[in-house]
């Protein structure tokens, strides 16, 4: 019971130890990222590290936060899912045609594609 404090220390040491290094070295990729190109393409001004930081932090709340971190295939499930409900409620004529359709499209094209003769 006596390491309970130790090891709570010794946790939240490491999680500011971890969220400092990542804000230094986002905040340092938006800093050279837009005093690199910003100025140069539309004309505004070079910004300091903690304009950047602010500007980091207003876009990931914005832009969603953290969302690509809560591990792979978290929007995949939720979409496959969505996707099986729709294709059960079509029609076999609503199917084919939605396969027609996907033809043409990426990973979907060499699945449904009928071999070259």
């Amino acid at each position: 019971m006596r390491r309970w404090p130790i090891r709570i220390t010794k946790i939240l040491v490491f999680v500011i130890l971890f969220l400092t290094i990542v804000i230094a070295g986002f905040g340092n990729a938006v800093l050279y990222l837009w005093n690199w190109l910003m100025p140069e393409l539309f004309g505004l001004h070079p910004i300091s590290f903690w304009q950047a930081v602010g500007l980091l932090g207003l876009s990931w709340v914005l832009f969603g936060g953290w969302r690509g971190f809560h591990g792979r295939g978290y929007g995949g499930r939720r979409w496959r899912h969505r996707m099986a409900e729709r294709w059960m409620e079509m029609t076999p004529e609503e199917r084919e045609k939605f396969v027609e359709g996907m033809r043409g499209c990426g990973s979907f094209r060499s699945r449904t594609a009928e071999p070259e003769k």
